[in-house]
């Protein structure tokens, strides 16, 4: 089924910050960060506001932050100057059809990137972050699970985890796929329908929705 295309500036001008902008990075992929399994320079693909990218330069990284709007784009420069951060840089770019960084990035990251995107732009994302990613890169990527919020909920369709390997295999080595929650902010459905029930909420009031972590690399350059 092909999913609608948003309209990332609207979602980024609107008075309250969208609700997967929960002020700190996605815990899965902190968790990442703190097992040392993320080397720079890292590409943020999708950053919006770019929490795991501020995280990222905090600790020292080199970090690329790539997202479709110059709101949220200009949202993340602007923390980062506030914070002091000089290793995070970002621009705004079509993430399914960017060049300027070929063979850059040690680590891509994708914090609920993918499953944003219309299904037939998907291929041309995976192409992309390929094209970036230095031979023998890491890349990892969360998304929500098939349906988080039910048949009759809103949000993107997501995956089951057969596709989202399959997804990804088309360029990348995949070496894992593996169960993973994603957390956001309570919110009212834009449509008027009932807000999300039927999913668990953190101590803190966060939403946990199931989801994916894949790990895969780029294989490196054969030797000549």
């Amino acid at each position: 089924m092909t999913e609608p295309q948003m309209d990332w500036e609207d979602v980024y001008r609107q008075d309250t910050a969208p609700p997967w902008s929960i002020g700190a990075p996605q815990p899965e992929l902190a968790a990442l960060i703190e097992q040392g399994k993320v080397r720079s320079e890292v590409l943020d693909a999708g950053c919006g506001h770019a929490e795991l990218s501020l995280a990222l330069a905090a600790q020292g990284y080199r970090v690329v932050g790539l997202d479709a709007s110059q709101t949220a784009i200009a949202a993340a420069t602007a923390a980062a100057t506030e914070r002091g951060l000089t290793s995070a840089t970002f621009a705004q770019a079509d993430i399914t059809d960017f060049g300027g960084y070929d063979g850059r990035f040690n680590t891509v990251m994708d914090s609920g990137c993918l499953h944003t995107l219309p299904v037939e732009r998907r291929q041309g994302y995976v192409e992309a972050i390929h094209r970036a990613a230095a031979p023998g890169a890491a890349l990892f990527i969360l998304a929500f699970a098939e349906r988080p919020f039910g048949h009759d909920g809103p949000g993107p369709n997501g995956f089951t985890a057969d596709e989202l390997r399959d997804t990804l295999a088309t360029r990348w080595t995949v070496d894992e796929v593996r169960s993973a929650t994603l957390y956001g902010k309570d919110f009212q459905p834009p449509d008027g329908a009932d807000p999300p029930r039927n999913v668990k909420r953190s101590a803190d009031g966060l939403l946990m929705m199931p989801g994916f972590l894949l790990s895969a690399h780029k294989d490196a350059e054969p030797s000549r």
